[in-house]
């Protein structure tokens, strides 16, 4: 289920839940080195484990480039006494774009006389381009 990012940024790994004193919740992802977080209550919980997975794959894995590790089978997770494990799903997406505002430079072709209208209404070009991309995509 862990695997490297190619065009879905989909993940999905076991999360290890513990009720503390308070009725606070610790998480843990056991494939995930240093991916914990905690919640206020079991439904905050689970949101958190969603954002502190999706946070760590993109930062440690996607942004590297490196393949993120395999997800143990949740029959196999070993817990402590009170814990329990479930699955959370995350999507990077979100992260990749907070993130990654890394420019990329496009070469593109138009007509003459449409350039030279833009020009002297001072259009930006890479702004328009951005703009319709992220209305065509259907993506802020």
């Amino acid at each position: 289920m862990g695997r490297t990012y190619t065009h879905s940024p989909k993940y999905v790994y076991p999360a290890v839940f513990k009720p503390e004193a308070n009725g606070m919740f610790s998480i843990r992802f056991p494939d995930i080195e240093n991916c914990c977080t905690c919640g206020d209550n079991l439904e905050d919980g689970m949101v958190m484990a969603e954002d502190a997975l999706a946070l760590t794959v993109f930062t440690d894995y996607e942004e590297k480039s490196i393949s993120a590790p395999e997800a143990t089978p949740i029959d196999k997770i070993k817990l402590k006494k009170r814990e329990f494990v479930t699955y959370i799903v995350c999507d990077t997406t979100r992260y990749r774009r907070k993130f990654s505002s890394k420019a990329v430079k496009k070469t593109l072709s138009i007509p003459e006389w449409l350039n030279d209208a833009a020009v002297k209404e001072r259009i930006n070009f890479s702004q328009v381009l951005q703009d319709a991309l992220k209305e065509k995509l259907n993506v802020s």
